[in-house]
């Protein structure tokens, strides 16, 4: 199989088409250019394997089927499939692009002693219609590390694909977090869950910031997106219940899986919001100031209704903090507040 014939195969047409699935899933770490070497990849991989099994196969595809098991590709082979409608890569550059579409959980790959065999690990997204996502009843219940800390850290990883450059390491790097912050403050993590398998789809943390760390809340918010960048060093540091000085807390989640972001859904999370901080007031008695960084533009209309505040913006990133007097927020009628917003449930 010559990887230069890919698009006789597999057309340009076809390949946006599984491209575009994969970019609006919103993968975390998956650029529009890693998505194309995959699809490239996944095409010629399917291909030779079926050559070598003698299959007849027509011309041209008109979907991929996931290949069975490792397939020899050097990365030769790769750079080919890479580059072929531009300047040629080189080896190391295809190999190094292999490397980080394993990272990122694409393909698994294996050294065969004489080259490269790689197995194709996605699996297509099954969707679930309105009706389906209409008849599960969800419930929000205290996260639990041990069962929720890897679906949780996925869930933010998502929201954070497109902002993080180093976005490939950050579901590993959340986990840790949200496991050690469940054993200093669990009270302020919560998830929203489906009753009958009980899976996560939504999750939150209210993070009670120390008064050392607000001055992080009036400078470009770039500098406290500690999940999307390589920084080891968490700029913020947790409050101690009782510390009778700690005044803020941080929205550092709040996500609703994008099958499940209904009016319904969403004014159950918000209402158990709302009764969070205010127990939370109870342990932290001068809370009063709550702030998130708004990373989302399809979020704007939300953050209008709820009549949060945009305060520092960021001069690199499209980013900025936004702002909410927690007694303000406590107060609001969530249904009413909501009453005139539109959502609609779709994949991403």
């Amino acid at each position: 199989m010559n990887p230069e014939l890919i698009e006789q195969w597999f057309p340009t047409e076809q390949q946006r088409n599984y491209i575009s699935k994969l970019t609006t899933r919103r993968w975390p770490g998956l650029t529009r250019h890693r998505a194309e070497c995959f699809v490239r990849l996944w095409t010629y991989l399917l291909l030779k394997q079926q050559e070598e099994l003698g299959a007849l196969l027509k011309q041209p595809l008109m979907e991929l089927d996931i290949p069975k098991g490792f397939i020899p590709c050097t990365h030769r082979e790769a750079a080919e499939l890479f580059y072929a409608e531009k300047e040629r890569g080189s080896e190391r550059s295809a190999g190094m692009m292999i490397d980080r579409l394993s990272e990122l959980g694409l393909i698994e790959k294996n050294f065969d002693g004489n080259s490269v065999c790689i197995q194709i690990r996605y699996q297509p997204k099954t969707e679930l219609s309105p009706k389906e996502v209409k008849l599960v009843e969800l419930v929000v219940d205290a996260f639990n590390p041990r069962t929720d800390a890897v679906p949780a850290a996925n869930l933010i990883a998502n929201n954070l694909n497109g902002v993080s450059s180093n976005a490939p390491v950050v579901p590993y790097k959340i986990n840790k977090a949200l496991r050690t912050w469940a054993k200093q403050y669990p009270q302020g993590m919560r998830v929203l869950r489906r009753s009958d398998n009980l899976n996560p789809v939504g999750f939150y943390i209210l993070y009670p910031a120390s008064t050392e760390s607000e001055a992080n809340f009036f400078i470009p918010p770039n500098k406290s997106l500690y999940f999307g960048t390589a920084e080891e060093m968490d700029p913020f540091t947790m409050a101690i219940p009782g510390e009778s000085d700690c005044s803020s807390v941080f929205i550092r989640a709040w996500e609703i899986d994008a099958h499940y972001q209904n009016k319904q859904n969403v004014s159950l999370f918000l209402e158990d919001m709302q009764q969070t901080l205010v127990q939370m007031q109870r342990e932290f008695p001068d809370l009063c100031d709550m702030y998130c960084i708004a990373l989302n533009p399809r979020e704007e209309a939300l953050r209008i209704s709820l009549g949060g505040q945009m305060t520092v913006a960021d001069p690199k990133l499209q980013i900025h903090w936004v702002y909410k007097a927690i007694d303000q927020f406590v107060s609001l009628d969530i249904k009413e507040t909501l009453s005139k917003l539109e959502f609609t449930s779709s994949s991403h």
